[in-house]
C-alpha cells in the first residue's frame, strides 16, 4: 500500500509538550462555558452506531444535567436507530432533546454539531475520522469524550494530539475511550503492578483472539449506484483507512494495557507477522497479527491478535516478573507472589459508565482530565505494529515519531473515485 503522504509534525514537536500555545490559546478559551456547577451540560453525539449510543446513554446516566441535543452521522438510518434506543431508555429517554434541525447527516455533520451551541462532544465514528474530529472539537472549546484508537496512521496521530495538548492548555477535558483504564480492578492490579507486587516486569503476554467484527459482504451485494466512499463507509471495518486493522481499532486495548503494566513507556522496536486467512471479499485488513515489542532495558512483550471464526477465543494479559506473576483471565484479576495470591474484591462499576461518570464530576469541579498523550502512544504502539506485520520489518519507535503515513483521502467526497488499495503484503508495503 502506498497512500498519500503528508508531512507530519517533527519528532520535537511530538515530544514536546505544547507548554507555550500562546495568549491567543488561552484567550480562545476564555469564551467557552465549562458548565460548572449544576446547570445543564448540553451534548452532542458524532457517530450513531452502536459504540456512539451506548456512550450517549451513559453520558446521560452519568449526570442529571446532561442533555442531549445535536446529533450527527454520514446516514440518517443510524441517526433513527439511535435516538429510537436512547428515547426508549428508562431515566433518560426526557433529556434526548434533539430537534429534528439538530439531527445532521452526512460527511461534513460533525462541522453542525460542533457548531450546535453544545458543551461536550461524543466522537465515536470509524477512527479514520477521528484526528479530523478532535482537532475541530479542540479548536471550538469543547470538551471531548473520544473513543479508541485516536487514528488510524501516525500522521493522523501527530494531528490528534496537538489538538490533544491545546486542550489541555484550554483545561478542556479529553477522555480516551480505553476503557480499561477505568476499570476499577484494573486500576487496581496495574497499581500493585507498578508498586513493585510482582517486581521488576520481565515480560508480557496479551492475547486479543476472537471472532471477526464484521465481515465484508461481497461485491455483489454493493447496490447500484452507490459510491466508492459509501461502500466503504457502509462497510468500515474492512478497509485500514477507515478501521486501522483489528489490532489498530480492536486489540489496541490490549497494546494500551501493555504499556500500562510498562508504566506508559513505549517500545523501542517491534517486529511482527500476519495475514489473511479466510476470504474477504473486498476488504485489503489482515485477520490475525501477532507483534514482538522490545524496551531498551531488554523487557519484551508479545501481542496475539486474530480474529477468524469457529477458534479458541481468549483475551488476557499474563505478566512474567522478577519476584511474580499478575494474570488477567475474564473477570479474574490475580497477582502471585512470595506473599501467595491476591485477587481484587473491592467496589467494581461498569468502566464505559466510569468513564462518563468521571468526566462529568470533572467537568463540574473544573479540573479536566487529558488523557491525549496515553491515548497517542498507545494507538502509535498499536499502528507500529500493524506496520511491522505489514512490511515484515522491524519497526523503531523513532520511525513511529517520524512517520509521514496518511492513509485518509483527500478532498473526500461522496461522489469521488476511491479504488480500493490491494492487500499489504510483506516486501510490497513501503514503510513511510
Amino acid at each position: 500500500m502506498n497512500p498519500e503522504k503528508k508531512t507530519s509534525p517533527s519528532r520535537r514537536d511530538f515530544l514536546t509538550t505544547a507548554t507555550a500555545t500562546g495568549a491567543a490559546t488561552l484567550l480562545a478559551s476564555s469564551s467557552h462555558v465549562h458548565a460548572q456547577g449544576s446547570g445543564k451540560i448540553r451534548i452532542g453525539l458524532i457517530g450513531c452506531g452502536g459504540r456512539g449510543t451506548g456512550a450517549a446513554a451513559q453520558a446521560l446516566n452519568a449526570d442529571p444535567g446532561v442533555i442531549l441535543v445535536a446529533v450527527g452521522d454520514a446516514f440518517q438510518s443510524q441517526i433513527d436507530s439511535s435516538l429510537r434506543a436512547l428515547k426508549g431508555e428508562a431515566g433518560i429517554a426526557e433529556r434526548v432533546q434533539v430537534t429534528p434541525d439538530h439531527a445532521f447527516v452526512g460527511l461534513d455533520a460533525y462541522k453542525k454539531v460542533i457548531a450546535s451551541d453544545v458543551d461536550v462532544v461524543l466522537l465515536t465514528t470509524p477512527p479514520g475520522f477521528r484526528p479530523l474530529h478532535i482537532k475541530a472539537a479542540v479548536a471550538a472549546n469543547k470538551h471531548i469524550f473520544a473513543e479508541k484508537p485516536m487514528g488510524t496512521d501516525a500522521a493522523g496521530v501527530h494531528i490528534a494530539l496537538e489538538a490533544a495538548r491545546e486542550a489541555k492548555a484550554k483545561k478542556l477535558n479529553f477522555v480516551a475511550g480505553f476503557c480499561w483504564r477505568y476499570d476499577y480492578p484494573r486500576r487496581e492490579f496495574f497499581r500493585r503492578v507498578q508498586d513493585g507486587a510482582i517486581g521488576q516486569v520481565r515480560h508480557i503476554h496479551a492475547t486479543y483472539l476472537t471472532s471477526p467484527v464484521k465481515p465484508m459482504p461481497p461485491a455483489s451485494e454493493r447496490p447500484a449506484g452507490m459510491s466508492d466512499v459509501e461502500w466503504q463507509i457502509r462497510n468500515w471495518y474492512n478497509f485500514v483507512w477507515l478501521c486501522g486493522d483489528g489490532l489498530v481499532e480492536q486489540a489496541c486495548h490490549s497494546v494500551d494495557k501493555i504499556l500500562w503494566a510498562m508504566k506508559d513507556v513505549p517500545p523501542v522496536k517491534c517486529v511482527g507477522t500476519g495475514g489473511r486467512d479466510m476470504p474477504n471479499g473486498e476488504g485489503n485488513i489482515y485477520d490475525h497479527i501477532d507483534v514482538f515489542y522490545e524496551w531498551a532495558d531488554g523487557t519484551r512483550a508479545t501481542m496475539a491478535q486474530r480474529q477468524i471464526p469457529c477458534q479458541h477465543n481468549d483475551n488476557s494479559d499474563y505478566i512474567a516478573g522478577a519476584k511474580g506473576f499478575g494474570n488477567i483471565r475474564g473477570g479474574h484479576v490475580e497477582i502471585l507472589n512470595d506473599a501467595g495470591k491476591w485477587r481484587y474484591n473491592g467496589q467494581d462499576k461498569n468502566m464505559y459508565q466510569v468513564e462518563h461518570d468521571e468526566m462529568y464530576a470533572a467537568i463540574r469541579r473544573g479540573t479536566p482530565i487529558n488523557d491525549g498523550e496515553r491515548m497517542a502512544r498507545s494507538t502509535l504502539a498499536g499502528i507500529m505494529g500493524r506496520m511491522a506485520a505489514y512490511s515484515g520489518q522491524e519497526i523503531t519507535w523513532e520511525q513511529m515519531l517520524k512517520s509521514q503515513e496518511n492513509l485518509f483521502p483527500a478532498n473526500l467526497g461522496w461522489n469521488m473515485t476511491l479504488p480500493i488499495a490491494p492487500m499489504s503484503l510483506p516486501g510490497k508495503y513501503s514503510v513511510s
